[in-house]
């Protein structure tokens, strides 16, 4: 049987890695640390493991790449990582940086195309009332109902981009509040699935993958997100249609997304709404993880790591 925790020490050691490179500029030298170290983690581990998402095709990526079969041989499972959430974060010392894996059957977790996605993800609450083909402001009159909330207590989380200029307008146009960020959007799409977070409401657009990896957690804390592909190229679109996307119209729902049980887990590298960064104190390293299971389990883990000398 397979210890869930052993994917907790798989993050965790990506988190320690990178944190090695926190503030120095070298976002690229931080994310290849923390590849490096997970892999070697996943391949002691007594599982038959696939990447669906990873660091992109083989060519391109060395370690951790779509399709790469990890462990020691045994239960089946397909693998989601993000050993960086957030690699410029690290690079510049900011907050909200996470080492990420998520796992599930095989053939459970969307193999989504490395192409950007429209989301929208709420927590329990207000799980039945969204509507990705609805007004902004209709889906924050409804999310406020359901969550009994005046729609100016509701804060919505957005990726601070030129894109989202128009979907900011309209935010502020319904009186909720917005928190923008500049990086990672899986903690803060994760966010809305937790009590005591202060968000409500995640919107915007950004990478299909991270998408799929936020949605494992939010299905296990029960939430929901959905989701809509959108290519940014002819290309990326063909590429989506001969991965099996035939309408990249169509709302992609959470058992779209993760079709079974399924688990995540995600380890700070700098201090974020989830989870404390890498504190590194007289040798040994501290690190703070969330692990988040089917059942509905949240465990938030606190270690301690002696660091070779």
């Amino acid at each position: 049987m397979i210890n869930s925790l052993d994917f907790v020490k798989v993050t965790e050691s990506a988190a320690i890695a990178a944190s090695r490179w926190l503030g120095r500029g070298e976002r690229n030298i931080a994310d290849g640390a923390a590849v490096e170290r997970m892999r070697e983690r996943l391949g002691e581990m007594a599982i038959s493991g696939r990447i669906v998402i990873g660091e992109g095709e083989r060519d391109e990526a060395p370690m951790l790449y779509i399709g790469e079969q990890l462990g020691r041989g045994g239960y089946e499972v397909d693998i989601a990582v993000d050993p960086i959430e957030g690699t410029n974060l690290v690079a510049n010392g900011l907050p909200n940086s996470i080492a990420v894996l998520a796992v599930a059957d095989r053939g459970a977790l969307l193999h989504a195309p490395d192409s950007y996605m429209q989301k929208l993800a709420v927590g329990p609450k207000a799980a039945t009332v969204i509507d990705l083909d609805v007004s902004v402001k209709e889906n924050l009159d409804a999310v406020a109902r359901a969550m009994d909330k005046r729609i100016e207590d509701l804060c919505v989380i957005i990726l601070d981009r030129p894109r989202h200029a128009e979907l900011i307008k309209e935010v502020r146009a319904s009186g909720a509040r917005i928190r923008l960020i500049s990086d990672g959007d899986v903690d803060a799409c994760i966010a809305t699935a937790l009590p005591n977070t202060g968000i409500h409401v995640a919107m915007g657009i950004g990478g299909a993958p991270e998408g799929v990896l936020a949605a494992v957690a939010i299905k296990c804390l029960g939430g929901n997100f959905l989701g809509r592909l959108m290519p940014r190229s002819d290309e990326e679109a063909a590429r989506a249609k001969a991965m099996g996307f035939g309408d990249l119209k169509r709302v992609l729902t959470l058992d779209d997304l993760v079709a079974g049980d399924a688990l995540f887990c995600a380890t700070g590298i700098t201090d974020g709404d989830l989870v404390k960064g890498v504190r590194i104190v007289d040798g040994y390293a501290q690190t703070h993880s969330i692990l988040v299971q089917s059942a509905g389990v949240v465990r938030f883990v606190d270690a301690t790591h002696r660091l070779p000398a």
